[in-house]
């Protein structure tokens, strides 16, 4: 798949949807409308985190995570709001299971993926393009190649630990990062370039390089942290 650039119009979507929660919230805490968006709070940010991961992904698994995120976030909301009536005893299964099939279609499908986009396991030399998926845990992974790519990595409530220090780019390599009550390192060489192109939601980025060099070389960040954070340096 192409990379996905955030456009204008997608930055507007995901405004007009910060600003329609906030309304939301303001007129739940007049009294104006009975909302009680304290108890839907965490459905409406899973939802809201897979219509991020959906719009921002550059992979098959990464649509398939994002949905899992928006079907969990709307069972919760309608089980909260009494129309769906699950017992949670039924429900968490459920929602694990779901989470197991979408980790075991990732790995079914992260071959045939890098192959339509031209950089099969072989081609790429196995490290020239990452794709981390992290939930409910942790990941630490040195990368060594002479032609680093990009990729991408996911992490939920969970980490990821990329160090890139023995690798490096020719030109350009976008990594598109989305974290979720998580945090990222990564660590790169000191002639790398570092431009970070994303959005923090309740959580921060934070670059500690050293200050860019000429030499060419520009590893581009783009993504989500939301109530999480990511972490870049040397």
């Amino acid at each position: 798949m192409k990379p996905r650039d955030r456009t204008p119009a997608t930055q507007m979507a995901i405004g007009l949807f910060v600003i329609g929660i906030g309304l939301l919230f303001l007129l739940d805490n007049l009294g104006w409308v009975d909302l009680n968006f304290r108890m839907h709070l965490v459905p409406m940010v899973l939802i809201g985190a897979g219509i991020l991961k959906v719009m921002q992904t550059r992979t098959q698994s990464g649509m398939v995570i994002g949905g899992v995120l928006i079907a969990a976030g709307c069972v919760v909301l309608l089980k909260q709001t009494g129309i769906l009536d699950v017992d949670w005893r039924t429900l968490w299964p459920v929602l694990m299971i779901a989470a197991g099939v979408a980790v075991v279609y990732k790995s079914s499908i992260n071959r045939s993926a890098m192959e339509k986009d031209g950089m099969s396991l072989e081609k790429a030399g196995g490290d020239s393009v990452v794709n981390v998926t992290a939930i409910m845990g942790g990941y630490k992974r040195r990368v060594t190649t002479p032609d680093f790519r990009g990729g991408e990595i996911t992490t939920i409530m969970g980490g990821c630990d990329l160090d890139l220090r023995q690798s490096s780019i020719n030109g350009d390599a976008v990594l598109t990062v989305f974290a979720m009550f998580g945090g990222i390192t990564i660590k790169v060489p000191v002639d790398w370039n570092v431009v970070i192109d994303g959005t923090p939601i309740m959580g921060g980025f934070e670059e500690k390089t050293v200050p860019p060099s000429a030499s060419g070389k520009r590893l581009i960040l783009r993504g989500y942290v939301i109530m999480g954070g990511l972490e870049v340096r040397n």
